[in-house]
Formats: structure tokens, sequence, C-alpha cells
């Protein structure tokens, strides 16, 4: 994807790419109060996606929204089941998988979790019985074929109750950074000497607990995320103007195939980004609803303005998108559902495993 490479005098970090949420998220909190006040309801963009949990906010089931796909989104999706955590974990996974069809490796990740937290990839059934260990006790876990397209994409979709055709409205290409061996180096050196990943070495050498002092041979090569999630650590490039006809077309004969469906990001493995520009050749891994973002704004060459707008710009559709349905007889989840949610998923990101 070297097509979306910044040149090389720019920093590789842009100015607020990883400023803590509490400074980032704060005027979008604001904006949100005000557009709350404005439509005398906090929660009307749970309304926005409303056969869905919280719209999608937080504290959703990513199975629940994958099961309402008919038939034509259904083809569109990696297989996927669903299994619970604790004692005899093992074997339901295994039973799980023999369900789908799915063989190793394969993806376990949390059914209710954002960000990537919790994501494992799983190599065979060793490492399968390894990990379930790590997760809380009874939580529902989804476990996913792995799909090896190169190219990881998110595609920000949006289609009004009174639309016949949506559109889309940010695309972001994830790429996950790659340590090169230089036969002397330790793993912790080449992080730390990388223009990147050195500023920021608090989000991947956690990950790396244990092989820090690891010698890379020559030439080898050590990517170092899993999860396409920029907080993470994976890189994230602006790919709106691939936004094609026949890509927005395609996508939404999808997104219309589950129901009620108005607004949110949709995440996928692509062979190939001029597949993706002709609406070919991608399976989606999840959907999600209206706490996506649109993570082009995490593009280093992204100005803050420019990222505050998108955000503003995306969070006004919930909104609109919101009161519209609420008028067709949808009802949003109200504030006190809202804050429940959003508190049951903190507690439950705080007990999963770091991520891969």
């Amino acid at each position: 994807m070297s097509e979306h490479a910044p040149t090389s005098d720019q920093n590789p970090l842009s100015l607020f790419e990883f400023w803590p949420n509490s400074i980032f998220y704060t005027p979008i909190v604001l904006y949100w109060i005000v557009m709350g006040l404005k439509y005398r309801d906090f929660s009307i963009p749970t309304a926005a996606n409303p056969r869905i949990e919280t719209g999608g906010l937080c504290g959703e089931s990513k199975s629940s929204i994958l099961d309402m796909a008919g038939p034509v989104a259904e083809q569109a999706i990696a297989p996927y089941s669903v299994f619970r955590s604790g004692p005899g974990a093992f074997q339901r996974a295994l039973e799980a998988m023999e369900r789908r069809g799915l063989s190793f490796p394969v993806v376990v990740k949390p059914d209710i979790g954002c960000n990537g937290t919790g994501v494992k990839l799983v190599r065979d059934r060793a490492h399968l019985e390894e990990i379930l260990p790590q997760f809380p006790n009874d939580v529902a876990l989804l476990v996913q074929k792995l799909i090896e397209y190169p190219v990881e994409a998110g595609v920000f979709y949006i289609r009004h109750p009174d639309e016949k055709c949506g559109r889309i409205t940010s695309i972001t290409y994830k790429e996950a950074p790659v340590l090169l061996g230089d036969g002397a180096s330790t793993i912790k050196e080449l992080v730390m000497r990388d223009p990147r990943m050195g500023q920021v070495p608090q989000i991947y050498l956690p990950r790396l607990a244990g092989k820090e002092n690891i010698v890379l041979a020559a030439g080898e090569q050590m990517p170092l995320v899993f999860a396409g999630n920029h907080c993470k650590g994976s890189i994230f490039r602006d790919g709106r103007a691939d936004a094609t006809p026949e890509l927005v077309k395609r996508l939404d004969a999808i997104m219309k195939d589950v129901p009620d469906f108005h607004f949110g990001r949709v995440d996928m493995k692509v062979s190939s980004i001029d597949a993706l520009k002709r609406g070919e050749d991608f399976q989606i891994i999840e959907i999600n609803g209206v706490g996506s973002e649109a993570t082009h704004i995490w593009d280093r060459r992204t100005t803050l303005w420019e990222a505050y707008r998108a955000q503003f710009s995306h969070y006004r559709q919930t909104f609109l998108i919101g009161a519209a349905n609420r008028a067709r007889g949808w009802k949003p989840s109200g504030a006190f559902t809202m804050l429940w949610a959003w508190r049951k998923q903190r507690r439950l990101l705080a007990s999963y495993p770091l991520n891969d």
C-alpha cells in the first residue's frame, strides 16, 4: 500500500494520534451533550441502528449483529461461531469450530468488546488450550475463520431511513508495523530505534514481554500487531479516494441485507486495493455500529481540525438518523441503559487478556 504512505519528511506521528482519550474526546463529548439537549434525549443515537443493543454504541454483541445478516450479507461475512469461556471451554470451542467447518488457524475474540482488546490469533489446538484460561469465566467468545487476504480495511457506511441507497464516508487501510532484524539488535532495541514505534514504546513492549532481548536474524521480519486497531499499534492510512461507485453499490447491497442498519463501520479483509475498488474479493470480519469511528482520522497526515470535523459530522448523522427512526416508532435506549452498557463493557475490557 505504498501509494498511501506519507513522504519521508513528515513526522511519523500526527500531533494528536496518541493523546489521552480524556483530552482528545472532550470536545466530542461536549458536542454530544449539545446535540442531546437539542433533541431532548442524549440517547437518540442509539436508535440509529434500532435492532442492535444501544445501536452499537457500547456493550453490544458482535455476533448478534452478524446473526442479523440475510443471505446476501451472509455470503460476505467470514464464518464464525460462538462459545462460552470457563471450565470446558476448550471442548466447546472445538465443537463450535466443527459446527461451522472451521480449521486452524482461527481468530478468537470477545463477543462484547472494542479496540481489539482480547483478540487472539490461534495457530493450533495446543495454542487454543493455552489462551482460553486467560479470559474471564463465563463470557461469550467468538471464533472466526482467519481471512488471509493481505489488506485490511475499515469502510464507513451511512444510509438514512428515507434513502434508497447508502454512501461511504470513510475508508481506512490498516497496516501492522513490522520489525526487520539485523542479526545484532534485540527486539526492544529495534522498537526503540524505529522513528514511529520509538515514540510510543508503551503500546508495543507490553505484548513483547519475555521476547524483548531476542535478536532477530538479518532480514527476519516480525509483525508486532495482529489486531487492526490504531490504539493497539496498527498504522492507519486514509483511503477515502478509493470509494468508487462499484464499491458503494456492492456494500450498499450487503448492508441493506442487515435489517435496519443505518450507521457504522464495516471491517474487512481484501485481496487487494484494486479489488476493493471493484467491490470484489473481500470478507467482512466485523460490523460496528454507533460507537465506531471514521478511522481515517488516525492517518498521520490528518490535521486536528480535519479529525474533529469528521467526528462532529459523523455523530451529527447519528442524531439525525436516530431522530428519524424515533419518528418511525423506534425507541432510543435511554441514558441510563446507555450508561449501564458502557460500564458493563468497561468491566469486561479490563478483564480480557492483551491482544495479539
